[in-house]
C-alpha cells in the first residue's frame, strides 16, 4: 500500500469511528469519498467493548442512495437487519428480523398496513391542533436547554398515538435514550423516569430493568427486556380509544412481532424529532440570514423544515446486505456484503442539490432522503412534519439566542444533540 493509499484508507475508515461526530459531521470527508470513490470498502475496527465486523461498502452518492433503498430483491433489509453492527448471536439476529424495520416485502407490506392508518394525512391533521397547543405550551422566557424541551414534543405525541399513558411517556425517552445513545455514555444507562410517577405497568419496568453490562447489543431483547414486559402489560390494560395499540392488538401479530413493534415506535417514533428539531433550531442560529428571511416569510416555513431535514439529517445511514453477486457503480458487491447508504451525503450531492453546503430555506425541489425511500419510506414522516411546524411556527414568536455551547451525541449513527443552552425571549 502506498503512502498516498495509506492515507485514503485511514481518511475512508474515519467514517466508521463514533468519536469522529463528536464535534461535526464530516461532509468535507463525505464529499472527497463521493467524489473519488462513491462506493467504497470501509473497515470495521474494534470501538471500545464492541468486536471487530468484517466491513461494509458504504455508498455515498445521492442516486445511488436511492437506488439501494428501492430495490430490496438485490439489497435486502431482513438478511443482516439495518445497523451496520451486526447482532451479537443468531437467536438475536432472528428476534430483529421480525421487526418491520427488519423486513422485505411483503412481509414488510403486511406490518406496515397494520398500523399505517395512524400516520395517514388525514389522522395527522386530525391531531395537528392538539400538537400545536402542546408547542405552545413549552416555550417560558429564560434560558433552557432545548434538547430538553424540543424532547417532550415527539415523545408526549408518541405517547398520545400509542396510547401509553402521561405518567409513563418518559419511559419511551430513556428507551430511545439507551438505543439511539449506546455509543455516548451519558446516554447509555440513562434512567429518568420518576418511580413514584409511574402506572403499576411502568413500575414492572423498571423492576425488571436489566443490567447487560459492556459489550451487549442494545437492540437485543436481553438488553430491552424492560421495555418488552411494559408492551405487554400495557397490551392487557383496557384500550382507551384508537391507539396504534389497538391496531396491534386486532393484527393477528405472533409476540415477537409485537416486541419489535413495540420497540420500532417507542424508538423510531421519537429519535428523529429528537434529533431533527434542536439540529434544525441550531441550523438557523447558525445561519442568521435565513432565520429573519423565515421571520419576514412565515410561509416558507413548510420549504424551511425540508431544508432543516436535508441540512441534518437525524439519521445518517442504514444498512442493507446484498442478496446476490453484483456490480454497484462499478464496485464488485458479493452476495452477503454489508452495504450501507450514507443519507448524510446524499443530502449534499452538488448534482442534484446547487451549492450543496448553503442552507437556503427555500431550496426547491429539494429531494432528501432524510425520510428513506422507497418501500421502508418512513413511515411517520406527515407525524413528523405536523410536530416540525407546530413548534418551529410558536417558535417565530420568541428571540431565540445561544446561551453555551452545543454538545453533540457521540454516535455515527444517530445526528443528534445532547446539550443546546438557549435564551428565550417573546418577541414585542
Amino acid at each position: 500500500m502506498t503512502t498516498t493509499d495509506g492515507d485514503a484508507h485511514r481518511a475512508a475508515v474515519e467514517i466508521f469511528f463514533p468519536s469522529t461526530y463528536d464535534t461535526a459531521v464530516p461532509y468535507d470527508l463525505f464529499a472527497r469519498l463521493r467524489a473519488e470513490s462513491p462506493v467504497r470498502w470501509i473497515p470495521e475496527p474494534p470501538v471500545g467493548p464492541w468486536r471487530a465486523g468484517p466491513g461494509y461498502w458504504a455508498v455515498f452518492r445521492h442516486a445511488d442512495v436511492k437506488h439501494v433503498l428501492r430495490t430490496p430483491e438485490d439489497f435486502s433489509s431482513h438478511l443482516g437487519a439495518t445497523q451496520i453492527r451486526d447482532p451479537d448471536t443468531p437467536a438475536d439476529l432472528g428476534f430483529v428480523q421480525v421487526q418491520m424495520l427488519n423486513m422485505d416485502p411483503p412481509d414488510h407490506s403486511r406490518l406496515r398496513r397494520i398500523v399505517a392508518a395512524a400516520f395517514t394525512p388525514r389522522a395527522v391533521r386530525a391531531l395537528e391542533r392538539t400538537i400545536a397547543e402542546r408547542a405552545a405550551a413549552l416555550f417560558e422566557e429564560g434560558a433552557c436547554d432545548f434538547v430538553e424541551v424540543a424532547a417532550d414534543l415527539p415523545v408526549w405525541t408518541l405517547a398520545h398515538v400509542m396510547g401509553v399513558p402521561a405518567q409513563d411517556k418518559r419511559l419511551l425517552y430513556d428507551w430511545a435514550s439507551r438505543v439511539i445513545g449506546y455509543q455516548d455514555d451519558d446516554y447509555a444507562g440513562l434512567s429518568t423516569a420518576d418511580v413514584e410517577q409511574l402506572t403499576p405497568a411502568g413500575r414492572l419496568a423498571l423492576a425488571v430493568r436489566p443490567d447487560p453490562g459492556p459489550g451487549v447489543n442494545p437492540r437485543s431483547r436481553a438488553a430491552l427486556s424492560d421495555m418488552f414486559a411494559y408492551a405487554h402489560a400495557l397490551a392487557e390494560t383496557p384500550a382507551d380509544g384508537e391507539s396504534i395499540m389497538t391496531a396491534m392488538r386486532a393484527g393477528g401479530l405472533t409476540e415477537a412481532e409485537f416486541e419489535n413493534m413495540f420497540f420500532l415506535f417507542a424508538v423510531a417514533g421519537n429519535e428523529t424529532l429528537r434529533n431533527g428539531i434542536p439540529g434544525g433550531l441550531l441550523t438557523l442560529l447558525q445561519h442568521p440570514d435565513e432565520l429573519a428571511r423565515l421571520r419576514a416569510d412565515p410561509s416558507l416555513l413548510d420549504s424551511a423544515i425540508e431544508e432543516m431535514l436535508r441540512f441534518w439529517p437525524p439519521v445518517m445511514h442504514f444498512r442493507r446486505t446484498a442478496t446476490r453477486d453484483l456490480t454497484l457503480a462499478g464496485r464488485p458487491v458479493r452476495a452477503g456484503d454489508k452495504v450501507v447508504v450514507y443519507h448524510a451525503s446524499a443530502n449534499r450531492d452538488p448534482s442534484v442539490f446547487p451549492g450543496p453546503d448553503r442552507f437556503d430555506i427555500a431550496r426547491t425541489p429539494n429531494d432528501h432522503v432524510s425520510f428513506g425511500f422507497g418501500p421502508h419510506v418512513c413511515l411517520g414522516a406527515h407525524l413528523a412534519r405536523a410536530q416540525f411546524r407546530a413548534l418551529f411556527g410558536e417558535l417565530l414568536a420568541w428571540d431565540v439566542e445561544l446561551a453555551g455551547s452545543p454538545r453533540r451525541l457521540t454516535s455515527n449513527f444517530q445526528n443528534g444533540l445532547k446539550h443546546l443552552p438557549v435564551r428565550l425571549r417573546r418577541r414585542s
